[in-house]
């Protein structure tokens, strides 16, 4: 009989699945990527963050990922099981996957290798059986180690520094040991057919200026290197690559600001670090601390001042 049908303790406990999962699809679950965008260099390897709130096993659904922009659109699907590789941009070619082993957790993050600057946008990351998604902003930066070539003049000093692979477009300044900017010709910035750009400056320095430091910022990346360019220069010029600089001079610091942020050191005994964040890539006068705090760190018999 039909009382006797709904009656089956297996019929009662099926339909008691079916609720509780429709409830937990149509209440509770949320595709969550991050808050704030992801930055990745030129060449590396990126995670691009997005995973199912609360956890839900993933693995028998399907997770599209798809850059509006792109015509087709689609960037990397799974869909019960395998990738599906079908009407995918070309660009992406064998450049995408998903984490098999944690999809049944719920983490359906897409990781994307050998980052180009075409890759730079907005990401998609939809759920359809959630009716769901997340929108996932990636910016692509470039840098590589400038070249400081160095050589005597009558009036002191002359600092030629060149640095190529830059994105976004670079700025280059010269700052004294008190953080203030050095009268230099404009600089010189050039796009490549490859996208990125190259940029070079120089500047004399009189001996009245001992301690000397450059920096190259863009929005997302910045590059100082400082110290006493009077010690030890040779009588004839000499070109010295970045990663040879910290034998003849004082510091090399490499200052890599991930989102809007770069390394603001606490000028205590124990030379502590920390992150800041400003509104706007690397600020001058951040720069300028940075820059006393190493000269105290690297200068002999100077300590840090608290």
């Amino acid at each position: 009989s039909k009382f006797q049908t709904m009656s089956d303790p297996s019929l009662l406990v099926l339909i008691a699945r079916n609720i509780k999962q429709t409830h937990s699809f149509a209440v509770e679950s949320q595709v969550i990527g991050p808050p704030q965008p992801v930055l990745s260099l030129v060449g590396d390897d990126v995670i691009l963050p997005c995973h199912l709130e609360p956890a839900m096993d993933a693995v028998a659904m399907t997770v599209e990922w798809t850059r509006p922009d792109l015509k087709p659109r689609f960037i990397h699907v799974w869909r019960d099981g395998p990738d599906r590789l079908i009407d995918h941009h070309q660009s992406y070619k064998r450049r995408t996957s998903l984490f098999v082993d944690k999809l049944r957790k719920g983490d359906v993050s897409l990781k994307l290798s050998n980052v180009r600057l075409s890759d730079e946008g907005k990401y998609r990351c939809y759920i359809p059986s959630l009716d769901k998604e997340a929108i996932i902003d990636l910016v692509v930066g470039a840098a590589s180690s400038p070249v400081l070539n160095v050589s005597k003049s009558s009036s002191g000093v002359v600092l030629e520094c060149e640095s190529k692979g830059w994105y976004p477009e670079p700025e280059l300044f010269w700052l004294d040991a008190e953080g203030k900017l050095l009268s230099a010709g404009a600089p010189e910035t050039v796009r490549g057919p490859d996208g990125l750009y190259t940029v070079s400056s120089r500047v004399t320095v009189e001996k009245s200026h001992t301690d000397v430091a450059f920096y190259i910022k863009s929005m997302l990346l910045c590059f100082i290197i400082s110290g006493d360019f009077f010690m030890d220069t040779p009588t004839a010029d000499c070109s010295c690559s970045a990663e040879h600089i910290v034998i003849g001079f004082a510091v090399v610091f490499l200052c890599v600001c991930v989102t809007f942020f770069v390394y603001k050191w606490r000028q205590n005994k124990l030379g502590k670090s920390q992150i800041y964040f400003p509104s706007k890539g690397c600020d001058v006068n951040l720069l300028s601390q940075l820059f006393d705090v190493y000269i105290d760190m690297w200068t002999p018999g100077h300590k840090l001042r608290s």
